[in-house]
């Protein structure tokens, strides 16, 4: 059985999502590395846990986190595609069953929110962990720029966590702000991202909220 240490252990993955990042930082994007693949790996399994799926879903949802963004050393447009169709021969190679390795493959190809749907309980979290992972942790030491909008609303988030309620079926993504920007700014950005979780949180069975600065900021129940 493959596990995430398995994943996290071999050094052709580790190089694959460090130069994706390289990659994005010459672009100009907010940090994709370790950090970003390690929060996302770590939230989309939560999400799974807290809604009672059984283990292995949750580890094939940490698995698919991990390796969600390695297209990008490929092209930032379609980087989900381009990663899903890299991931797959790959965990093969390492010993996965095929039926594991294609949820994989299909989670990270529909974690776009231009191009993808919420197909399967794995994506919905990876979709979900991706889009919620807004924090001024992002922005990359040395290189804020107050006016390139990303940094500004990332740097301005100072805690995003998500929280699953079961009981209630509810996903939330509770972040804070400081004055660095405005609620108006993040919607510039993660308006679309948020309708995207929203629907992910849907076919999980769950409404989705956003809370900023305690306040719910969409009617969902």
């Amino acid at each position: 059985m493959i596990t995430l240490k398995d994943i996290k252990d071999n050094p052709d993955i580790t190089e694959m999502i460090n130069a994706s990042n390289r990659a994005l930082e010459v672009l100009g994007y907010t940090e994709h590395g370790m950090r970003h693949v390690g929060w996302v790996s770590k939230t989309a399994a939560g999400i799974l846990s807290d809604l009672g799926y059984d283990k292995r879903t949750v580890e094939l949802a940490e698995i698919t986190g991990y390796l969600h963004d390695v297209g990008n050393l490929v092209n930032r447009v379609n980087h989900g595609i381009s990663g899903a169709v890299m991931v797959l021969p790959m965990l093969l190679r390492m010993g996965m069953p095929m039926a594991e390795a294609v949820q994989i493959s299909t989670a990270i190809g529909n974690h776009e929110e231009q191009v993808g749907k919420p197909v399967s309980a794995i994506t919905d979290a990876l979709i979900i962990a991706d889009k919620a992972d807004a924090h001024r942790s992002r922005v990359r030491k040395g290189k804020y720029d107050s006016l390139d909008i990303h940094d500004r609303v990332n740097y301005a988030i100072k805690s995003s966590t998500v929280q699953t309620d079961a009981e209630n079926k509810t996903i939330s993504f509770v972040l804070s702000m400081d004055e660095n920007s405005c609620i108006m700014d993040f919607f510039t950005i993660y308006l679309e991202r948020m309708r995207f979780c929203s629907k992910a949180a849907q076919h999980l069975g769950c409404s989705f909220r956003l809370y900023i600065n305690g306040t719910q900021m969409n009617l969902e129940p």
